[in-house]
């Protein structure tokens, strides 16, 4: 199994970034998915996860109404929308696969695969 991010950078407070999320080597619809991101010094944390057929999605306090999580089961492809983005944003971010779904939460514990990780750093 591969996931694989694209789509990190530098960007400044109050603009956007679009991660993506590759996944091959599993059956994708078969997967609950998410997104993950951690700080320097700070414990992972779940920042959205979506149901395997994108039905229903989840998202942290801190990024709802500014994060989208979407995929595309005819790509094999996760997606991660930010606007509005802040210096607290600064983070590596990570996707997963997972076969658990909680409605109320992304934990890490939940998810079997992951990626490598894309940067993402807000300057203010």
């Amino acid at each position: 199994v591969q996931l694989v991010e694209s789509g990190g950078g530098l960007v400044q407070e109050g603009g956007s970034l679009r991660l993506s999320c590759r996944a091959s080597g599993l059956t994708f619809d078969g997967y609950s998915m998410g997104w993950f991101r951690q700080a320097p010094g700070k414990e992972r944390e779940g920042v959205s996860c979506i149901t395997p057929n994108g039905s229903t999605r989840h998202y942290a306090d801190s990024v709802k109404g500014r994060f989208t999580i979407s995929r595309d089961n005819a790509k094999n492809t996760l997606y991660l929308q930010m606007n509005s983005l802040n210096p607290e944003d600064t983070a590596m971010y990570y996707c997963a696969a997972g076969t658990a779904w909680r409605p109320a939460a992304c934990l890490t514990s939940d998810f079997v695969y992951w990626g490598q990780g894309t940067q993402v750093t807000v300057s203010s």
